[in-house]
Formats: C-alpha cells, sequence, structure tokens
C-alpha cells in the first residue's frame, strides 16, 4: 500500500513540475496572400483535374527569361531580392520583392529579369492539365 501511495505522490509531484514548466514554443501562422486574380486582375480559372507542380527558380544578377505566356494558373513567391515583371504586350512592369506572392498573368506575353545586383530566388506553383507538358509557351516557339 505504501508503494502505491509513493507512486501516486511522485506522479502528483511530476504533474507539477510539468505544469510549471516552461511553455511550449509556439506556432505562428502568417498569411502570405488571397486572391482570385492575377496581378493583371484576370480570374483565376483552375482546369478540371489539375495537378500541383512546384519548383524554384534562380536568377543570377542580369539574368532575364525569354517572353513567354503560361495558359494555366502560375503563382510566385518572391523567397530572396526583387523580380521585375515586363508585360511585354503593354511595356508597363512591376517589382515584386521578397515576401511578395503573386498570381501571375495568364495567356499574356511578359518576362521576368533580375535588375539587382543580388540572386533573385523564386518559388514557382503552377496547376495545370496532368497530360500537358509544360505551362509556358515561348514567343515564336523559340
Amino acid at each position: 500500500m505504501r508503494i502505491c501511495a509513493a507512486i501516486a505522490a511522485i506522479a502528483v509531484l511530476a504533474f507539477a513540475a510539468a505544469s510549471q514548466a516552461a511553455p511550449l514554443p509556439k506556432v505562428t501562422i502568417k498569411p502570405v496572400a488571397r486572391t482570385d486574380k492575377t496581378v493583371l486582375g484576370q480570374p483565376i480559372v483552375v482546369p478540371p483535374n489539375a495537378e500541383l507542380r512546384a519548383f524554384t527558380v534562380e536568377f543570377e544578377p542580369g539574368a532575364r527569361l525569354r517572353v513567354h505566356k503560361h495558359p494555366y494558373p502560375h503563382y510566385v513567391y518572391v523567397q530572396q531580392g526583387t523580380l521585375t515583371v515586363m508585360n511585354a504586350e503593354t511595356g508597363k512592369s512591376f517589382q515584386m520583392k521578397q515576401g511578395s506572392f503573386f498570381a501571375e498573368m495568364t495567356n499574356t506575353w511578359h518576362y521576368g529579369i533580375n535588375r539587382t545586383s543580388s540572386p533573385v530566388k523564386l518559388l514557382v506553383i503552377e496547376q495545370m492539365p496532368k497530360n500537358v507538358e509544360s505551362n509556358t509557351v515561348l514567343k515564336n516557339g523559340k
């Protein structure tokens, strides 16, 4: 009986000590983006039975992509640096800085360029039909 009482007393003391221990590290959730439109205000249209593809892209200083367009949703999160996106149809540009998330324009000729002296790192997410090989169409097929 004394052993049971001793075990119960130890359990109570252990519980009391644990309840006074330092609080557990907390988890913080910060929204990054919420949108139903691209940067041009186009509605985001996800194809039926879409497949999600995610990959990273890195631009060295001065690097640029060829003029292209995306027929399906193409989302970009800027992990590092500042990316300039040029709309080849209007000549307008916009800059996306580190921490920015945006839905790129759909079916609009454009290109990305790093106009800074530091690398630009992106996380890209696409939603496209499973049987489609690429979500990038190059202008003039080159």
